[in-house]
């Protein structure tokens, strides 16, 4: 009978408020991942702002402003643990960061919405969503450009494996591929690959491309009779 008792029908009004604000901010943030078709979508970020607000929300009827300020913080800590698993590392190369941070963010705009800040909230998807969409432009135009230093976050590389009589020839083409892609090279080396064959290895100036146009541009290298394989790869240094 106690659960009839604590009904706080002004309160609880203020909590349908809270989470119905974080269930559609949430889902905001979530069809522009979902749109993306990106490891986290709809349903993740709308759980992740309601997990955020319903929690938030229950520590301040409880425990008041206090409360709710110690349970932020185990919201900050927790939905760290959760974006680390959408993370992974791919032949060198990192995934899933921006999603990771995007799940974050609709913590702490779940967060705000059960502190009953649903303004705040509000804000805060107004800006997350700007960084996914506005930002990616800018980043993909900068990323595109050659490089001026001699170290990197990210490489590129194409690598064909060929055999020792076919090699200029070889390397002829995949420097038009490369120059019909726009995608300058920073360095291009021959190794031995067993007793007949070398392997040719060209690292990118680019730090980000295209990876479909990449996809189609070895596929191409590698349906050449010459060519044994044809791959490439993006590795991150520190």
């Amino acid at each position: 009978m106690q659960a009839f008792q604590n009904i706080n029908f002004p309160a609880l009004l203020n909590s349908v408020v809270s989470l119905t604000a974080a269930f559609v901010l949430g889902g905001l943030i979530g069809l522009e991942r979902q749109y993306r078709q990106r490891t986290a979508g709809l349903r993740t970020n709308v759980l992740v702002a309601l997990g955020a607000a319903i929690f938030v929300d229950m520590a301040s009827r409880l425990m008041g402003q206090d409360g709710a300020v110690r349970v932020v913080a185990y919201v900050v800590s927790g939905i760290g643990f959760l974006g680390a698993g959408v993370i992974m590392r791919e032949e060198g190369n990192v995934r899933g960061l921006n999603t990771a941070a995007t799940l974050w963010c609709s913590g702490a705009v779940g967060a705000c919405a059960g502190a009953s800040l649903v303004v705040e909230a509000a804000l805060a998807t107004l800006f997350v969503l700007a960084a996914n969409t506005l930002l990616r432009p800018i980043v993909d135009q900068i990323n595109r450009q050659p490089l001026d230093v001699k170290s990197a976050e990210v490489t590129n590389s194409v690598y064909v494996v060929t055999s020792g009589e076919r090699q200029k020839e070889v390397l002829v083409i995949l420097e038009k591929e490369l120059e019909s892609l726009q995608y300058p090279t920073h360095d291009l080396e021959v190794h031995a690959f067993g007793d007949e064959d070398v392997k040719i290895e060209a690292t990118l100036a680019a730090t980000a491309v295209d990876g479909k146009v990449m996809d189609q541009m070895v596929q191409r290298l590698a349906d050449l009779p010459m060519v044994s394989q044809a791959y490439w790869s993006a590795s991150t240094t520190d």
